[in-house]
């Protein structure tokens, strides 16, 4: 089997205990009345299902998508070289001079003249 799949299903078998770990938190703290509701209820059963199928798929996510972020390669220290750096020279513009500045080729334009 390839290492890549070999990652994803030991991080997803480690979302799938968090999922379930964060369930039965929220379930012993009675987040929301959720104890109350899981039990008093017939699909209550279904319910705490969801919630590890749901969480598991969350957290299995971010475990998987933290593994191949840590898969990166380390910046080196030292060796190598460094391209020279660039010396910033100033472009030469031209300035061409008109009468009235700006504003002398509105001939056209429906707003007055300032």
């Amino acid at each position: 089997m390839p290492e890549l799949v070999r990652l994803y299903i030991r991080h997803v078998f480690i979302g799938l205990l968090l999922g379930a770990a964060f369930t039965a938190l929220l379930l012993w703290l009675n987040v929301a009345n959720l104890w109350h509701l899981v039990t008093a209820t017939r699909e209550g059963p279904l319910a705490v299902v969801m919630l590890v199928v749901f969480n598991t798929i969350v957290f299995s996510g971010v475990q998987f998508a933290y593994a191949v972020m840590q898969m990166a390669e380390k910046p080196g220290r030292g060796g190598g070289t460094r391209a020279p750096a660039v010396a910033p020279e100033p472009a030469p513009v031209t300035v061409r001079q008109t009468s009235g500045g700006n504003r002398s080729d509105r001939a056209g334009v429906n707003f007055p003249r300032a």
